[in-house]
């Protein structure tokens, strides 16, 4: 049986008002020292399109490995939550984790609302479709940032059964520690006591795989960074030259995260119309695109506890180290 509905709820109220939030965050964050700009606006339809393809590649094992623990331990997280009636997932991407976890629950499945929350439109529809075959689903999508979308979901979903919101992929990764803490501290504030979260970490491991995942050979990972580039001069009118910046990936150890780079290849001046910006960038001038944290098992507990939440489970991936972790709102 397929999937009751999809309904759309909470979508950015225009693409004019998002443009312009697009605009004011490159004018803001180009101005800094150093110059960056935020990963969230990776996500256009062909960044999605990349991303999904940098899940595929062999040197990128975080998909594979948090696949690999949901379909192996999905049916536990259903057993943990009796009475569950409702999924919020938080970066639906394609859909396909959430598909794994529903179909490894087995006959503890049962009609769920289901909750898709992204900023790209090209992957909620994707999600969608994604999870159609799977049955017994009412699918709610919302083109929103994660906060706004979890606060529409917790509104709809009331006070009936207990939710759980998933967090996959190392999406926490992309935030500093206070950031970190501020953004759980904020789902557990939409959460009532007895729900939960399922949240996926990527942990340290060698310099030379973090690397390999982050500046692969194929140069998807590139194309993903520079694309961002390409997103400013189409939406913005902007005049970057894509061809004269350089990806580049850094491990900072002391900071235990992946840094991402798009480096001038020369000096250069740039013009961006709608952000009312123009600036020169020195040959070799980083733009700092993305951080990704990596974590040790024990670091992601602490974090959930600290922000209102119990320990239920955490699975490791040996393969390539990945934590999952269930956690209650008490």
């Amino acid at each position: 049986m397929s999937s009751d509905f999809v309904r759309t709820s909470g979508a950015l109220a225009t693409d004019e008002l998002s443009l312009a939030q697009f605009a004011a965050d490159v004018h803001y964050y180009l101005h800094l020292n150093p110059r960056q700009l935020p990963s969230r606006y990776f996500y256009d339809e062909l960044g999605s399109a990349l991303f999904e393809a940098i899940c595929r590649l062999p040197w990128y094992g975080i998909t594979r490995a948090e696949s690999r623990l949901l379909a192996a331990h999905g049916r536990e997280v259903f057993q943990a939550l009796d009475s569950l009636s409702s999924i919020v997932e938080l970066g639906s991407g394609s859909g396909e984790k959430l598909r794994t976890l529903v179909r490894a629950a087995g006959s503890r499945r049962r009609s769920l609302n289901v909750h898709l929350v992204d900023v790209s439109p090209s992957a909620l529809e994707l999600s969608a479709r994604t999870l159609g075959p799977v049955g017994d689903l009412r699918i709610v999508v919302h083109q929103s940032t994660y906060e706004a979308g979890l606060a529409d979901a917790a509104r709809e979903t009331g006070a009936a059964g207990r939710t759980l919101v998933l967090f996959l992929g190392s999406n926490i990764g992309n935030f500093d520690p206070p950031g970190a803490e501020e953004f759980v501290r904020n789902i557990r504030a939409s959460l009532k006591a007895g729900d939960a979260l399922l949240m996926g970490a990527d942990l340290v491991k060698p310099e030379r795989d973090l690397l390999l995942a982050y500046d692969d050979p194929l140069g998807v990972t590139a194309a993903f960074n520079r694309n961002l580039l390409v997103r400013i001069n189409r939406e913005l009118q902007g005049d970057f030259d894509v061809d004269r910046f350089a990806h580049r990936a850094v491990w900072n150890a002391l900071e235990s995260r992946i840094e991402m780079h798009l480096v001038a290849r020369d000096a250069q001046a740039v013009h961006v119309a709608r952000a009312q910006l123009d600036f020169h960038i020195e040959r070799d001038e980083p733009i700092w695109t993305e951080s990704s944290y990596k974590y040790r098992p024990r670091d992601v507990s602490v974090l959930l506890e600290r922000c209102g939440f119990r320990v239920t489970a955490q699975w490791i991936d040996s393969r390539d180290p990945f934590a999952l972790t269930l956690v209650e709102a008490v």
